[in-house]
């Protein structure tokens, strides 16, 4: 029997974090590289990505910063073979990159938007696993943990938004509860191969809340008075759902999803 720090250890791992350098995406970074990990940071931005893993590199983490376009297969298919002619292996993906550009209202919504958002949403983590999942398969284990969020289990509560916060993304509710299917069917397919597809969905995260208007902050009253614990969730708080799912401390979990948001949708 294991000892359970070795369980979540992850010493020796490699792990591909999309949007590596944004909300979520740097604590999920940081929290993969704390279990011992070596992380690829990748998201359009790839300065900004190297920027962040010089910090890393220089607190004794193990990173390194990468360029990825998820609306470009050539992008795609460069990433996965960067990351194995520097590494050899790919034992983690987190799909966690999110394009809101292209976030629109259902009044809002044109077909070219649509699809820009979809390509990058939803076809992008599709093809970026596809990518990986030829290492992972030889290797026969895996771990891909799909970011989605409480809006892929519910929908915006409008009573609580101030009038004219209402219009909200009709496609961003739409492909995070599609996420959470491509969760369950990946699961279904890859397990075989001792690969694992789970989820994780979060709650509210917005550390530029003092800057939110005066709408933005009424609807940050309702929501934290409202939300069971009484609170946003914090930079540390998706770290340990990350690292559960990546590690073989859930080794036996596959196809599910960890809601972390503070038990808003309990209700």
């Amino acid at each position: 029997m294991r000892n359970v720090k070795d369980l979540f250890d992850l010493s020796g791992r490699v792990a591909i974090v999309t949007g590596g350098r944004g909300r979520y995406g740097a604590s999920i970074v940081l929290g993969l590289c704390e279990a011992g990990a070596s992380v690829v940071i990748a998201s359009r931005n790839g300065g900004a990505c190297e920027e962040y893993a010089a910090e890393l590199c220089a607190l004794g983490h193990s990173a390194v910063g990468m360029s990825l376009d998820l609306s470009s297969d050539d992008s795609i298919t460069a990433l996965a073979g960067a990351v194995i002619e520097k590494y050899g292996r790919i034992d983690i993906l987190v799909n966690n990159a999110v394009d809101r550009s292209n976030l629109v209202s259902v009044d809002g919504a044109t077909r070219e938007k649509l699809q820009a958002s979809m390509s990058t949403n939803l076809n992008g983590q599709i093809l970026l696993s596809q990518a990986v999942l030829p290492y992972m398969k030889k290797a026969r284990r895996g771990s891909i943990i799909n970011i989605g969020s409480m809006r892929g289990l519910d929908c915006p509560h409008f009573p609580f938004y101030p009038e004219a916060m209402r219009e909200q993304a009709v496609n961003y509710t739409t492909e995070k509860w599609a996420m959470e299917g491509l969760t369950r069917f990946m699961a279904g397919r890859y397990g075989e191969y001792g690969i694992r597809v789970n989820s994780i969905a979060p709650g509210g995260f917005n550390p530029g809340l003092g800057d939110a208007s005066e709408d933005g902050k009424k609807f940050v009253e309702t929501y934290i008075e409202h939300c069971p614990l009484h609170a946003w969730a914090g930079e540390d708080d998706i770290k340990g759902p990350v690292v559960f799912l990546a590690s073989d401390a859930s080794a036996y979990v596959t196809g599910a999803t960890v809601v972390m948001d503070g038990g808003w949708t309990i209700w």
